[in-house]
């Protein structure tokens, strides 16, 4: 749950980091992810593995391509204004959860995992499945670390989130770098949402308890920062799914949403951001 909770967030990090976007629709995103991974496993009968391989490449390029189509045709055309793109994506968010209950429908469908074995450790048993999404989580969040801080489109990136007018005077195209950053953002999510349907199921109403802890997670790791968002994720994630066990899951959202408090109070660039000068 820490695994995929940190790519889930490190999209909504790179986009508000970014674009300085607040995409409400980002859970919808991820819940699309889920959706396509559902039908893409369905096409290949009687091999889970490939079926599976199929959706972990097919949704995310779905997923991005539709994010991509949306911030040409809204985020754009509203100049990336922080006001109005909040309310431009919560309608995002009621279109693309209709148009999931309309062709989807209303029923939770499970994906099939592509192993099954168990690790059999000295005190218990785990599934090896879950270890895999963690694998593969840490490798995807490799990549991107990769992509930001080691490659000349990653150097773009960072250019244009600091000073928007200095990079467009270098020639930048700015609204590409946006629509970019936007459609990885949403591909990240679906990542994470094909990762980890295996273990939950695929429902049209998913991506809301997602979007809520990476808003936590963004905002208590820093804005922008890498390694605050895979350390706020393995905190949130884990004590989430802690006390939901032990306790109650409106517990565990009740005491995030109080570390959200405290952590605006007395540290409002979170943990791992910079402050600003």
């Amino acid at each position: 749950m820490a695994a995929v909770l940190a790519l889930t967030a490190l999209g909504l990090s790179l986009v508000f980091g970014v674009m300085r976007v607040v995409n409400v629709a980002h859970g919808e995103f991820f819940m699309l992810g889920a959706v396509l991974a559902w039908w893409f496993a369905n096409l290949v009968v009687g091999n889970p593995a490939l079926g599976f391989l199929i959706a972990l490449v097919g949704s995310p390029l779905v997923v991005g391509a539709l994010a991509l189509v949306a911030d040409r045709l809204v985020l754009k055309r509203l100049d990336y204004n922080p006001e109005a793109t909040i309310v431009a994506t919560i309608g995002m968010l009621y279109i693309l959860q209709q148009l999931a209950l309309t062709f989807y429908g209303p029923d939770a469908r499970p994906v099939v995992a592509p192993i099954s074995f168990r690790v059999q450790f000295p005190w218990f048993g785990y599934s090896g499945y879950k270890l895999v999404v963690v694998a593969a989580s840490a490798i995807v969040l490799l990549g991107v670390w990769v992509l930001l801080a080691r490659t000349k489109i990653g150097l773009i990136m960072r250019a244009t989130q600091y000073d928007r007018e200095t990079a467009q005077a270098f020639g930048i195209r700015v609204d590409r770098v946006y629509a970019g950053v936007f459609a990885l953002g949403a591909m990240l999510a679906a990542v994470a949402a094909v990762l980890i349907v295996p273990i939950q199921q695929a429902y049209y109403l998913m991506g809301q308890d997602p979007l809520l802890l990476s808003f936590i997670v963004v905002i208590v790791g820093g804005l922008g920062s890498l390694r605050g968002t895979v350390v706020a994720a393995i905190f949130i994630g884990m004590s989430d799914g802690i006390i939901s066990v032990f306790f109650s899951p409106t517990l565990a959202k009740i005491l995030a949403t109080l570390l959200v408090a405290m952590v605006l109070v007395y540290r409002p660039q979170g943990l791992f951001g910079a402050r600003d000068t």
